[in-house]
């Protein structure tokens, strides 16, 4: 008679979805940090598309969205916006390089799919919002300041660099565009003292 009790028990534990073994829980427990909202955006944008039989935004989101799961497997996931709005530019100036190679070919009907893709994905790329010009430039500044203080003399690019976006540096974790950083980062180095 017990063991019919402990069948019926067992089994009603093993229907439940919240159930979780006591010797399972540590390997259950959520450790992954959110997702970006960008790619919260892609994902809800996705089954819009899906919805709508978007073809041209169906397969772009496609593409990227596996983009972003073949990252996962390796050792550099892409874990934030920027990392996302990189991945999309660089798509997108791949897409406007195909362009012009099918225009010299004179496949206007694959040339139209690119520009479509291409501008899909600038789109995308537009909606995050980085930090302007002025603020980066501020920024800038005082760490190019701060290292020639202690230099005293001719400062390293990279030196500078590493304190602006690298781990614990005053634009680390901000949304910036690295490309944008380093380009000031010539410029002002390059001004006579």
């Amino acid at each position: 008679m017990a063991s019919v009790a402990s069948r019926s028990v067992f089994r009603t534990t093993l229907r439940r979805p919240s159930y979780i073994c006591i010797y399972c829980r540590h390997y259950a427990s959520p450790s992954e940090t959110p997702a970006p909202p960008l790619l919260l955006k892609l994902r809800s944008d996705l089954k819009t598309a899906m919805r709508a039989k978007d073809t041209p935004r169906l397969d772009v989101l496609r593409a990227i969205l596996a983009e972003v799961t073949n990252a996962g497997k390796t050792s550099s996931p892409i874990k934030s916006d920027m990392q996302l709005v990189s991945l999309l530019r660089k798509r997108a100036s791949a897409a406007k390089t195909a362009s012009a190679e099918f225009q010299s070919a004179g496949r206007q009907d694959l040339v139209e799919q690119e520009e479509k893709q291409a501008s899909i994905m600038e789109g995308y790329a537009g909606e995050v919002e980085v930090m302007g010009v002025e603020s980066l430039r501020k920024a800038v500044q005082s760490v190019v300041d701060e290292v020639t203080a202690v230099a005293e003399g001719k400062v390293n690019m990279g030196v500078v660099l590493k304190k602006l976006i690298g781990p614990g540096g005053s634009l680390d974790g901000k949304a910036v565009e690295k490309v944008e950083v380093s380009r000031l980062v010539k410029e002002i180095l390059a001004r006579p003292s």
